[in-house]
């Protein structure tokens, strides 16, 4: 494989001191707090990162024990659930990749949670008007089957070793006997509290006595404590049918509402059936070929996986490596929003509508694509689809509609072992602080994923794949992604942040492979967004930087976005050390730990 010659992107310098990717000794907890974050870690006998030390610190035990990637990744996940409640939890759903060292083969589970059966194409519409989103977020109406508990099942059951009470342990204790609360916690709480007061039993755990929790003070969860405890005796299975599937059912059908309350909350239609049929789906892949590595990821209902590789075979064509960083920049830019285009038109839940996955990651589709991309001009937005069926010798070949809106909250986690498996695992419960509904003596939000599917078509006469309807999947951004060189791990990465995932993903392969940015550099780095909108996101170290200049004078706009993704990753040193990499800053700086930080046990 052809590896550029490692350099520092110019644009990375433009964010200031990079971090350094030594060997991090490993984190020390304070008395009676939580440990401390460092964003990478080298070392052997496996990794972890994620966006919270608590978490990490819980898959590095389990794989200290000697489970395996995929029991470490449950109690990661298990333990997001309650220090990043507004992120993700048993309410919501989300993805897992994972390869099998023995195989070689990378799998994965679908567990994106689904709409009820009752669902129509017009589910968010009244009197034929799409209802303000807000209604559909801080509703039952939005709240789909949760599928992070039946994920756990599915990985456990094809390639866990252990058994699940045992993960649960260490967030059944971090919820029992409490974390230390950060500035991100208290910040997210804090945009939320309008919200999150209208409902009695969300104010009482998340608002006591009607105040914000305070930095450095200890957050206890006893009834997801409790919910924990009781998923270990009887299995996930216990929030699809008994007494939590009948509170779940309940909060969404005649939402828990303070009678002062002034918002409208509308009810859902989920019942006790759609939680019942409830299934995840084991599925293959999505794989490209890049820079002679093959790149995995998320097939639909997903659409990261696709979107992510149409714009990798679009890049393939470039030397991406001897481009000035505006040419490069430009070059992102634009396959972003070719490949968006595309999604929007084509990608949906593929039990509902036919999805041409494997024309879309098509290098003929992809060159035919490709071709409209000039270094001296941009292209306009919304872009029109091609036709991955019937590729067009340059060009579109329908009408262009606009990239409907995403939530940006979810959260990622990527781990591996001393076997050599990997697990790249997004999960969500879409926008932060989800539906805004704790389920009464639970301990947990539900979601609102529902409202990922378009309100109405995005525009008329334009076919729309993410309507929705009867047991239906929203379409996704998540991209956890998993790359192999030779039948072998190179690296894993992963983002949240809705459809900013897509471009974040892209963009630190990008960096890493082409730049030849070391994996926490290519992480840190100032990020782009362009999907498929008149204007690109970009971060302030972007904003404010000369290549903005010089991209506005060939067409590009742009506008400001504080903080795009929070990626995560690990990576295969050449000595055979694992390394975990995660944010330096943003959402507050993200923990990477391996088990044996100065050498072989």
């Amino acid at each position: 494989m052809r590896r550029p010659a490692a350099r520092h992107l110019a644009l990375v310098a433009l964010a200031g001191a990079l971090v350094s990717t030594g060997a991090a000794a490993p984190p020390s907890a304070p008395p009676g707090g939580s440990p401390a974050k460092t964003p990478v870690a080298a070392g052997y006998g496996g990794a972890v990162a994620s966006v919270d030390a608590d978490a990490s610190a819980a898959g590095i035990a389990v794989l200290r024990s000697g489970g395996n990637a995929v029991d470490a990744a449950v109690a990661t996940a298990a333990a997001l659930g309650v220090t990043e409640p507004y992120s993700a939890g048993i309410g919501g759903g989300g993805y897992f990749v994972y390869y099998d060292a023995k195989t070689r083969r990378v799998q994965t589970v679908d567990g994106r949670e689904t709409a009820p059966a009752t669902a129509t194409a017009t589910l968010f519409q009244e009197n034929g008007v799409p209802i303000p989103f807000a209604e559909g977020q801080t509703s039952g109406l939005g709240v789909g089957v949760p599928g992070t508990p039946a994920t756990w099942k599915s990985a456990l059951d094809a390639w866990g070793t252990r058994p699940l009470r045992e993960l649960l342990r260490p967030a059944e204790k971090l919820a029992r006997d409490g974390f230390t609360v950060d500035a991100t916690f208290r910040s997210q709480t804090e945009a939320n509290q309008d919200r999150f007061k209208d409902f009695p039993a969300t104010a009482k755990l998340f608002l006591p006595g009607g105040a914000l929790p305070v930095v450095g003070s200890s957050f206890k969860n006893p009834d997801l404590a409790a919910t924990y405890a009781e998923l270990g005796r009887k299995g996930t299975g216990a929030v699809y049918r008994g007494p939590i599937a009948d509170d779940i059912v309940r909060a969404v059908r005649t939402p828990p509402v303070d009678p002062a309350a002034t918002r409208t909350v509308r009810p859902g239609d989920l019942t006790g059936r759609d939680l019942r049929a409830y299934e995840t789906k084991r599925q293959a892949p999505t794989q490209v070929s890049y820079r002679g590595l093959d790149v995995y990821s998320m097939a639909p209902s997903s659409s990261g996986g696709t979107t992510v590789g149409e714009a990798l075979n679009i890049l393939e064509r470039t030397d991406l490596s001897a481009l000035p960083p505006a040419q490069y920049l430009h070059r992102f830019i634009e396959a972003s929003r070719i490949s968006f285009a595309d999604r929007g038109r084509w990608v949906g839940d593929p039990a509902a509508v036919d999805v041409p996955t494997r024309q879309l990651l098509g290098q003929r589709f992809a060159d035919s694509r490709g071709c409209l991309i000039r270094s001296d001009r941009t292209l306009t937005s919304p872009l029109a689809p091609g036709d991955p069926r019937n590729p067009a010798a340059c060009g579109g070949a329908g009408q262009a509609a606009p990239t409907t809106y995403e939530g940006e909250n979810t959260t990622h986690l990527t781990v591996a072992d001393r076997w050599g498996n990997v697990v790249s695992y997004t999960l969500t419960i879409e926008s932060t602080g989800g539906s805004a509904i704790t389920v009464p003596g639970r301990g947990f939000l539900l979601n609102n994923e529902l409202t990922d599917f378009s309100f109405a078509p995005a525009a008329p006469g334009v076919p729309d794949p993410n309507l929705p309807g009867p047991g239906k999947r929203p379409r996704s951004s998540m991209a956890p992604t998993i790359v192999l060189e030779d039948g072998r791990p190179v690296l894993a990465v992963g983002s949240p942040g809705g459809a900013t995932i897509i471009t974040t993903v892209l963009q630190v392969l990008l960096g890493h492979l082409d730049r030849g940015l070391p994996l926490v550099d290519a992480i840190a780095a100032p990020r782009a967004s362009q999907r498929n909108q008149a204007t690109t996101e970009v971060e302030p170290a972007l904003w404010d930087s000369p290549v903005r200049a010089e991209l506005e004078a060939i067409g590009q706009g742009f506008r400001p976005n504080p903080e795009i993704g929070a990626a995560t990753g690990v990576q295969r040193l050449p000595d055979g050390r694992w390394l975990a990499a995660a944010e330096p800053v943003r959402r507050g700086g993200g923990s990477a730990m391996v088990v044996h930080p100065y050498g072989r046990p």
